[in-house]
């Protein structure tokens, strides 16, 4: 498998733990220092034993070498952190301790508190107070606490506090993630679409990232100078031809490439594949060949391919190059998916990331083509639509791409699944491309040709559809919504997938409703999101988003998740009655995470 850890020149981050503890020696602090340590082992074996790095290590915590009683402990601690890369902090106590004295000072880390639930000391009081001193000095974070109280030497960690430390770390080690890497946009504007004018103050100053630009000619000094790894094209040219199965052509006769124009095609959007993901991460190999400048790459975590028009109107299109590298294996195995948003729509690709770094899982990439109502359906199908479908569809397809992953081939538990690629078996990767057809791309889209992806999504599978906005005054906003898959009968699937282009990936999408306000039907759901796209990650992962975008600073103005689920900065409880409307106030006067 090609790990994750050796495509960027940025290490994994750490989570660090801080067992902080009451100062007072000759009999207070002797007496807590076994259950604080032992607080601080918990929490770090928690972590590393249920999360893991997109490369599949297990997620690695680093514990300060003695409790914090004060700031000089504190500073010993930083120091630590700093030398170890940790990117993400928990504080632990089961007692007072001194507040200002004791808490986690780096403005740029993701930061909670779990204060231990018990009768013989005040662990809540600290909690209180330190998170009072977060507030007051502008550095929001997360406080932990469970709902029953604990005996003193009772080292388990609670379910409720267990999903918050968990939910916590997942969202803060994909902020630490995107910190110092970049985005990669490969061209430029595409047709218009405001999500690919990339605007570099978002990457800056709220996800911490920088912004690398090339120009689409740079594909073809790379396939003309031939700088590319040409064993590997030869292997993976040979795996795509043997188990990339070519589908119907759906132009007219006239339009239609000739078998030489196909063949050149495919050695033409292979050699695109090669050199995307070598622009995105370098490639060893080519310094090898004598390419160095070329082998170092961009580093990016993320990329973007414009394509429409000015690329497909001459050039084969992305589609291939943006399935394969989306996708969780290739011609080399299973391997962590690469993240490139169609027509370079980096907003998207944000939303992408996002879920990715939170999943570990290959994501969809989909236009938010079509809302179905369910007397719509019937009316062109003569079928009555029943269970999800019951309150109709929207169609999510894409002239660009997705991820193989998304035809929900592969299986947890028997039901379709999307995973981890270190989860996917070699029987799973074959009914993944069984499933799919690559067909010749619709000249009317893309005159220069190449291979559209086209599979049917199965029903049944959890998904959370999300997107960034950028809205002026405001900045950018986040969306969400949690829904399923649903797997229509083949003749009403055909018949409504005909009136859009039956080249294309589908997936059929059923938000669960809620009865008030953008979710209180699926129309009001299409008629409510706030561009033609959407990034949908398998399982209901609408609380980790939002713990995540409150980190960053990014406000909500679209979810259906339940508020008990919501996790959000305890300092978000300053700012009014209205959870949701709090949150944009918080998100306003704290600023972006690492805006001046």
């Amino acid at each position: 498998m090609t790990m994750a850890a050796k495509r960027l020149y940025n290490a994994f981050p750490k989570i660090g733990i801080r067992p902080t503890i009451d100062g007072r020696q000759r009999g207070v602090r002797e007496s807590l220092e076994e259950q604080t340590m032992n607080m601080a082992k918990a929490a770090a074996r928690l972590i590393s034993e249920n999360l893991r790095y997109p490369n599949g290590d297990p997620v690695d915590c680093v514990i300060a070498d003695r409790t914090i009683g004060g700031v000089a402990e504190s500073a010993m601690c930083a120091r630590k952190f700093a030398d170890q890369g940790v990117g993400v902090s928990l504080t632990v106590t089961p007692c007072w301790c001194y507040g200002t004295e004791t808490m986690d000072m780096d403005p740029f880390t993701p930061k909670a508190v779990w204060g231990f639930n018990g009768t013989e000391r005040p662990g809540a009081v600290y909690l209180a107070a330190v998170l009072a001193g977060y507030a007051q000095k502008g550095l929001p974070a997360f406080g932990i606490y469970g709902r029953e109280v604990q005996d003193a030497d009772d080292t388990s960690v609670p379910g409720d506090v267990r999903d918050k430390i968990l939910g916590f770390a997942r969202a803060g080690l994909a902020v630490a993630m995107m910190r110092g890497t970049s985005y990669l946009s490969m061209g430029s504007v595409s047709m218009g679409i405001a999500g690919s004018i990339v605007n570099d103050s978002f990457f800056q100053d709220y996800l911490g990232m920088r912004n690398e630009y090339i120009d689409m000619s740079e594909f073809i000094r790379r396939i003309d100078e031939e700088i590319y790894d040409k064993e590997e094209f030869k292997k993976a040219l040979a795996w795509t031809n043997k188990f990339c199965k070519v589908g119907q052509d759906p132009n007219s006769a006239n339009q239609q490439r000739g078998p030489e124009q196909k063949e050149q095609d495919w050695e033409f959007v292979v050699k695109m594949t090669l050199i995307a993901r070598d622009l995105m991460n370098g490639n060893p190999r080519l310094g090898e060949l004598g390419f160095g400048e070329e082998a170092m790459g961009h580093n990016a975590l993320v990329a973007g391919f414009q394509g429409q028009r000015q690329w497909t109107d001459h050039f084969p299109n992305g589609d291939f190059m943006e399935t394969m590298l989306n996708t969780s294996f290739d011609w080399n195995g299973p391997r962590q998916p690469y993240i490139l948003a169609t027509e370079n729509d980096s907003l998207n690709g944000a939303a992408m990331l996002f879920g990715h770094l939170l999943t570990n899982t290959a994501q969809i990439f989909s236009d938010v083509r079509t809302y179905w109502s369910p007397e719509a359906i019937e009316r062109v199908t003569g079928q009555k639509m029943t269970g999800a479908a019951a309150g109709g569809l929207i169609h999510l397809i894409n002239s660009g791409s997705t991820c193989l992953d998304g035809s929900g081939e592969q299986r947890k538990n028997g039901k379709p699944a999307i995973k981890p690629f270190w989860e996917i078996d070699e029987d799973e990767i074959q009914a993944c491309l069984a499933a799919t057809e690559f067909c010749p791309a619709d000249a009317g889209y893309f005159r220069g040709g190449g291979y559209s992806t086209d599979f049917l999504t199965l029903g049944g599978m959890p998904v959370t559809m999300s997107r960034i906005n950028i809205v002026k005054g405001l900045g950018p906003v986040l969306q969400i919504a949690e829904g399923e898959t649903v797997s229509l009968s083949d003749d009403v699937h055909r018949t409504l997938d005909d009136r859009t282009n039956p080249t294309w990936p589908t997936t059929w999408f059923a938000p669960r409703l809620t009865g008030n306000g953008a979710f209180r039907d699926v129309y009001q759901v299409m008629a409510n999101w706030g561009a033609n796209h959407g990034a949908i990650s398998y399982g209901h992962i609408g609380a980790d988003l939002i713990t995540l975008a409150s980190i960053l600073r990014i406000p909500v103005c679209m979810h259906n998740v339940d508020q008990e689920r919501i996790f959000r900065p305890a300092a978000w409880n300053a700012f009014g009655m209205d959870k949701e409307g709090a949150d944009y106030r918080a998100c306003a006067n704290f600023g972006s995470l690492y805006g001046a």
